[in-house]
């Protein structure tokens, strides 16, 4: 559950449910699910994203016993001359001893079992937004934008010369080469920053960096935020620093 909300999925939207004692499987000892409200689903009703099953000893002391079950074990029990399971390891002590009591125990197995395609789908419905954003003329015009945590974002920082003049073409793809080096990175020349922005803004690019006038004479550079809308301005050289430090802070917050 924290890993999920970690990387953003909300708090609200989000459920941990026990199974009744009537769906758990045999060897179960407890099972719940991690669910999620996908947007498209009737109110109140939820989807599965993991399930996470106590299966109890019944693994390992299947083995030490020589006894496996093809329903829940992906090999086939075979079986020697006299009828009896000849499987691999079958009948070797998997026990262990507790240090401190002396004890002797079969350990347990926790089972989480997530489904990779439905837990990426939860974050693309979590991070689809529409909202406003102000446009080159300051002018508040409706935007979409995947609010990706930077974590997921397929693109961490996307880097624009201002114009395709003055040489602020080579100093951005000075900053796009440093930056591919540790993230995936995108440039772009191609039309108005602010059209630019938005296309970055409708792929979750978390992280915008423009070069200007300004660049040319202080070799610093815009960052701009895709969720707060802030800019402020940087290094040249610091640009791949920033965005690593503002990655690591996300992640741990």
């Amino acid at each position: 559950m924290s890993w999920y909300k970690k990387l953003g999925l909300a708090d609200e939207r989000l459920q941990l449910r026990e199974h009744e004692s009537a769906e758990l499987a045999h060897y179960s000892q407890g099972t719940a699910d991690i669910e999620y409200a996908f947007p498209f689903m009737p109110a109140g009703e939820f989807g599965e994203l993991e399930g996470v099953a106590h299966r109890g000893d019944f693994d390992l002391r299947s083995h030490m016993e020589g006894k496996l079950d093809p329903a829940t074990n992906p090999f086939e029990v075979e079986k020697d001359e006299h009828g009896k399971p000849k499987w691999r390891g079958s009948g070797k002590d998997l026990s262990y001893r507790d240090d401190l009591t002396n004890e002797r125990f079969t350990p347990h197995v926790i089972e989480p079992s997530a489904g990779a395609d439905r837990a990426t789908l939860a974050f693309i419905c979590e991070a689809y937004t529409e909202d406003q954003a102000p446009d080159e003329k300051g002018k508040m015009q409706s935007r979409i934008v995947m609010r990706f945590h930077p974590k997921l974002a397929p693109i961490k920082a996307a880097v624009f010369p201002l114009v395709k003049k003055d040489g602020m073409p080579e100093v951005a793809q000075e900053i796009y080469a440093a930056l591919k080096q540790k993230f995936n990175a995108f440039y772009d020349e191609k039309g108005a920053v602010g059209r630019r922005y938005r296309r970055q803004d409708e792929a979750g690019t978390p992280y915008c960096i423009t070069v200007d006038g300004q660049t040319l004479v202080d070799q610093t550079v815009t960052i701009r935020d895709r969720d707060t809308l802030e800019q402020w301005r940087v290094k040249v050289d610091d640009c791949v620093a920033e965005v690593d430090q503002r990655i690591a802070i996300a992640t741990m917050s």
